[in-house]
């Protein structure tokens, strides 16, 4: 648990005012070593930190208490309480630009999202408020000191921007991570000998009259890449104590120069390259591992899916070879995922395979995604019916094409399709059967006899339509009944069902009233032939429950092998049938539409025998 993060408000001011009024102690005596202005100012970026992670409630009482440390701190390391005061305001002005224009910019500097922002925004803020602060500083170092030069504005402003840089990362990453963050937990001792090496490196460098120090950048370089913002704050911070430390103490290789500003400035660039090549590359590495880290995120959230969808997810190339099968596999086919895996065509149905390939290379080329439905064998030996949407994923690294495939079972939905289509067919066929005797009805006559119509002129090719009922049947109805009359319809439409057979379609129009439709290569002669065999299997006796009744029937036929209208041939076998009728009934009779010149001749045919009589017509003939 960090130690910012205590519950007691008391404690937690406590905490600041210690760090703070130690930073400015330390900072200070550093001074007596190196000059009037501090190689690095530690104060500053403890507080900033500390703003930073706290409600803005709290920052009266935080930036009083820092004041009062800042300039505590200042005067027990030597320095007169006025020139303390005021340089802890000027102190206190740099933190508060920096914190505002922090906060502003990122409302929540512990989201791992922004860190990379953090940055940015905090070099900007720092640079900024160093700046404004060191101009303060000059007034106050003009009036009690007498020395308000550009070196000691640029002393004071490298010293304040590496305190910020330095010690606001470090105890930025502690309030953020926690002490525990520092030393990660399973890389102690790692972490500790890392440091181990850093230290003794600083040292030895700075014990060396050589210009090595540059080899000091190496060790500090690992620790922070092996233990990112941990490793650099600790090791940053320690390279910075060792450093000021050893230039205090005489122990640099700059001692040689003779100006204590020029010492300062050596002693912060050397600092500020350490800075530099630390920060930057921990602030990329997290935002690797953090780009790392929702990538692998997203992997877990689409293998996540992939693997509990009940829908069947392939990636494939362009050749068809599955890379990836998800475990639904098993489910939907039977198949284990690696038994899916590879170039397996014979999954497929054969039926379906080149619509498949095609789609493939459709998709391929368009970018578009399509929907397919085809068959897969299950393991068990049957196909089963699938819906896949395919999609063309991005190009693998080697740049081949892949697509991702999306599937579900709609087997139960095919087999409810094919009922429905069945069901619709059923209806269809019924919509053409006459429900008392099983043959068809008008609406079938209508569609037969307009198709037949249209082959009249060609060769060879002729229609006879036959015109029928039952003589005498409202005597039926009326002597035994209608269920009586209803038998005698369904024996009377089998009978003439029979004696048609395949040749004809045999129409019940509704009552007694029947139609017969002949076509093809047919004849009069042929034609007459099965009205006669009509007529006598009609008049066999029918057996209606205990009755036995005998009845007749009367036709009329209209015989057309030239072109004509259906009204032709209705009204011409309407003519005939009534012409049967008063002859007698029990008979047939022909009418045969012919698209002559001259006038028509009539005449009439007995049951079994026909004979011609001259007459006259428009348009027809009669026979």
């Amino acid at each position: 648990m960090s130690i910012w993060r205590l519950r007691d408000g008391s404690a937690d001011t406590a905490w600041l005012a210690g760090l703070v009024g130690a930073g400015a102690w330390q900072s200070t005596r550093w001074a007596d070593g190196t000059g009037d202005v501090p190689a690095l100012w530690i104060p500053a970026g403890v507080l900033c930190a500390w703003l930073l992670m706290r409600p803005r409630s709290t920052w009266p009482m935080a930036c009083l208490v820092a004041l009062a440390a800042d300039a505590a701190g200042q005067v027990l390391a030597g320095t007169h309480l006025m020139p303390a005061l005021l340089l802890a305001v000027c102190h206190l002005a740099e933190v508060l630009c920096i914190a505002v224009f922090m906060r502003r910019a990122i409302p929540d500097a512990r989201d791992p999202r922004h860190w990379g922002h953090v940055g940015r925004v905090a070099t900007v803020g720092t640079l900024a408020g160093c700046a404004i602060s060191g101009l303060l500083a000059l007034a106050v170092y003009r009036a009690f000191y007498g020395a308000a030069t550009l070196e000691t504005w640029l002393a004071w402003y490298g010293a304040h921007v590496l305190g910020m840089v330095i010690v606001g990362t470090t105890a930025w990453v502690v309030h953020v991570k926690g002490v525990g963050a520092l030393v990660p937990p399973g890389r102690r001792v790692g972490f500790v000998l890392g440091m181990v090496l850093l230290v003794g490196g600083v040292g030895l460098a700075f014990r060396f009259r050589y210009p090595v120090l540059f080899l000091t950048y190496l060790p500090l370089l690992m620790v922070a890449f092996r233990y990112r913002f941990g490793g650099a704050a600790v090791g940053v911070s320690l390279f910075a104590c060792i450093a000021v430390a050893s230039t205090v103490a005489g122990h640099d290789p700059w001692t040689e120069v003779a100006d204590p500003v020029w010492r300062t400035a050596l002693l912060q660039l050397y600092l500020a390259g350490g800075c530099l090549i630390t920060i930057p590359v921990v602030l990329a590495m997290a935002e690797r591992d953090r780009l790392t880290a929702r990538v692998r995120e997203s992997e877990q959230r689409y293998r996540l899916l992939a693997d509990f969808s009940g829908d069947l997810v392939v990636r494939l190339d362009a050749s068809g070879e599955r890379t990836y099968v998800s475990p639904s596999a098993r489910d939907m086919l039977g198949w284990t995922p690696e038994e899916m895996l590879g170039t397996r065509w014979d999954l497929l149905h054969p039926d379906d395979r080149e619509a498949q390939r095609q789609a493939m290379r459709e998709v391929v080329a368009s970018g578009l995604p399509q929907t397919h439905r085809y068959r897969v064998r299950h393991k068990r030996g049957h196909f089963v019916w699938t819906e896949v949407v395919m999609r063309a994923a991005p190009p693998d690294p080697t740049g081949s094409a892949v697509l991702i495939l999306s599937g579900r079972d709609i087997s139960k939905r095919v087999a409810a399709e094919r009922a429905l289509e069945a069901s619709r067919a059923d209806l269809q066929r019924l919509t053409m059967i006459d429900a008392l005797t099983g043959i068809g009805n008008r609406r079938q006559l209508e569609q037969q006899l307009a198709r037949a119509i249209t082959g009249l002129g060609t060769e060879r090719h002729a229609v006879a339509l036959f015109f029928l009922d039952i003589d005498h049947f409202k005597g039926i109805n009326d002597t035994h009944g209608h269920a009586t009359g209803d038998g005698v319809i369904r024996a009377f439409a089998q009978r003439l069902q029979r004696q048609v057979g395949v040749a004809g379609l045999v129409v019940r129009l509704g009552g007694d009233e029947f139609v017969v439709l002949l076509e093809g290569d047919i004849g009069t002669t042929s034609a007459t032939g099965i009205a006669r065999k009509v007529l006598a299997a009609v008049r066999a006796p029918i057996r209606i429950g205990e009755r036995m009744l005998t009845v007749t029937t009367s036709i009329g036929i209209a015989f057309a092998h030239a072109p004509a209208s259906q009204d032709d041939l209705l009204s011409a076998a309407d003519e005939a049938l009534y012409k049967a009728k008063q002859k007698g009934r029990d008979r047939y009779e022909v009418v045969v539409i012919a698209a002559t010149e001259g006038g028509a001749r009539t005449g009439n045919a007995e049951p079994g025998h026909g004979r011609e009589a001259g007459g006259t017509g428009s348009g027809v003939r009669w026979g």
